[in-house]
């Protein structure tokens, strides 16, 4: 455990954009877990702990505040997005299995998602569940990965809370993080090879429609996305960015490490932990998180 780093708030504000110094006085910046090889999708689960990858080794993990990390599961077919619904479910993206799955409490796994129209899926990566258990995931396809590819075409799907799988959009460059606004009738989608998020309204059927672009110009290679309960939206990039609901730049949280992912967590919802290589970083806000 290293000391916990500060950043005053005259570092972190965004050229031109003015906001109030109260928003963001100060950020703690802490690492939480270490010695770890790829770390990616994290996820809080309701008990009071954070699921996340370490994909190299090809494991889940668990990490209890206050008590460290330990294997949630091996194996994991290489686990590289997780998601948890209202129901406390964990749904997981596996880029070797090709598929979605969801595990129940009990610990029973359900496979969601592994072919469209006959074709295997290309590498499931990042996925969000919405509390009405309308599903979003992206299919992406990086290094080797292509050439295993059955479908020609990137995806953006939508599972239903049947079962049913629907496309949500084919992009030219590939997605790969992908979130949803705090009222669940919005749902975006970093697009790693254009550095841009993608936007999408959704209907209470979940059906999507809209596309637009909200976010361009991203500096670094957009992975993870997430929102808090002011519908800010934070992007793992070259940096932890993050912009207002209207796709406006507010400013950025510099990490010793290039971050992949992240999700909010702990009883507040106010620590927003980032996944970032080799370690686990937690950084306390004065937000919420969605």
């Amino acid at each position: 455990m290293i000391r916990p780093r500060r950043f005053p708030v005259a570092c972190l504000l965004a050229v031109g954009i003015p906001i109030a110094a109260q928003d963001f006085d100060e950020v703690k910046v802490e690492r939480a877990a270490d010695k770890l090889h790829f770390a990616e999708g994290p996820a809080w689960a309701h008990e009071g702990w954070l699921i996340f990858c370490d994909v190299p080794t090809n494991r889940i993990m668990k990490f209890v505040p206050g008590e460290g990390t330990q294997v949630y599961r091996e194996s994991s077919n290489g686990a590289d997005g997780n998601a948890i619904d209202s129901q406390g479910r964990l749904y997981t993206c596996e880029t070797r299995s090709r598929r979605v799955t969801r595990t129940d409490k009990k610990g029973k796994i359900d496979v969601l998602a592994e072919k469209f129209e006959g074709k295997r899926l290309n590498a499931p990566n990042d996925i969000t569940v919405r509390h009405d258990n309308h599903a979003y995931f992206t299919d992406p396809a990086f290094g080797n990965q292509v050439e295993a590819r059955e479908l020609n075409f990137y995806g953006i799907y939508h599972i239903t809370p049947k079962g049913e799988l629907e496309i949500v959009a084919k992009p030219k460059g590939r997605p790969n993080g992908i979130t949803l606004s705090p009222s669940g009738k919005a749902l975006y989608v970093t697009n790693s090879d254009e550095k841009k998020v993608y936007a999408y309204d959704l209907d209470k059927n979940g059906t999507a429609s809209g596309e637009r672009v909200l976010i361009q110009g991203i500096e670094g290679v957009p992975d993870g996305i997430r929102t808090d309960e002011k519908g800010n939206i934070y992007i793992a990039a070259k940096s932890v960015l993050i912009y207002s609901p209207e796709g406006k730049f507010i400013r950025q949280i510099p990490l010793s490490e290039k971050p992949s992912n992240l999700a909010f967590g702990d009883v507040d919802m106010q620590s927003l932990y980032v996944t970032a290589r080799t370690s686990l970083y937690r950084l306390r806000l004065p937000v919420k998180g969605w």
